[in-house]
């Protein structure tokens, strides 16, 4: 089976974001894969070793995504490509899902799978957009896949519920959270992972025009959200904290 996961270098989910000028300071904050995207690699690896086949992982970025595409291959992942966008201007999911489906329009994937959204812009258009390029099947937030032959037994997430679907490969999945357990590199898979074929094509190898991938969007201005005043706590009878509450939306939440 020919396995395809979509990967995304994001911050550190205990990072503290800082802007500057407008734009997102990088300089010396830890990236980690998206960690949606270990969910994607996870299932990818347990499906190789059920069904046989090979598990590629997939990236857009600059020469600092490797250690996230290592990280992958020490997982436990066959290959590795990154596309290297970085002369790109901008991009925005319909930039990102070009890129990809043109890389993968003659690979003959049987699977591609990815997080089911990216935790530093939690958009979930992506994966979708790529499907569509394709014209392929795909489900969003899944938490159980099987897969028998062709045919594929899909539960995915409905706020709150769940839905079973029956459908067909090729397919591309988006992982929602519950779907497996991730594992961590071991030793021997990082040390495997320095010996595995990690690819690097320019966006110019592609048979692309940058005017085809012109991002749709723009962004206008990046902030941190105002900080928040400290909360308060209603001490005495119940019926006075009532009263005092009361008051209160009245006279400075202004809500009542």
């Amino acid at each position: 089976m020919n396995i395809y996961v979509l990967v995304k270098r994001t911050f550190d989910t205990e990072e503290k974001i800082t802007v500057k000028g407008g734009r997102i300071v990088e300089d010396g904050a830890e990236f980690i894969i998206n960690p949606y995207d270990d969910y994607a690699i996870e299932e990818a690896i347990q499906i190789r070793d059920a069904q046989c086949g090979e598990v590629t992982v997939l990236t857009l970025g600059n020469e600092e995504a490797e250690k996230q595409l290592r990280t992958a291959l020490a997982m436990g992942a066959d290959k590795a490509v990154l596309i290297n966008t970085e002369d790109l201007d901008e991009m925005d999911e319909f930039t990102a899902a070009k890129i990809i489906a043109d890389y993968l329009d003659d690979k003959k994937a049987d699977l591609i799978l990815a997080g089911n959204v990216a935790i530093d812009g939690g958009s979930g258009q992506v994966g979708p957009r790529v499907a569509e390029l394709l014209d392929i099947n795909y489900v969003t937030t899944i938490t159980s896949l099987e897969i028998d032959g062709s045919s594929v037994k899909i539960v995915r997430d409905v706020e709150g519920d769940s839905e079973t679907l029956e459908t067909s490969l090729p397919l591309l999945v988006t992982a929602q959270q519950g779907l497996n357990e991730p594992r961590y590199p071991s030793l021997p898979g990082i040390m495997k992972a320095k010996k595995k074929p990690l690819d690097e094509l320019d966006f110019d190898d592609l048979d692309i025009d940058e005017d085809d991938v012109k991002a749709k969007t723009e962004t206008l201005e990046i902030y941190l959200p105002p900080q928040k005043a400290a909360g308060r706590v209603l001490e005495g009878e119940i019926s006075a904290q009532v009263q005092e509450l009361v008051s209160l939306l009245h006279s400075e939440a202004k809500v009542i």
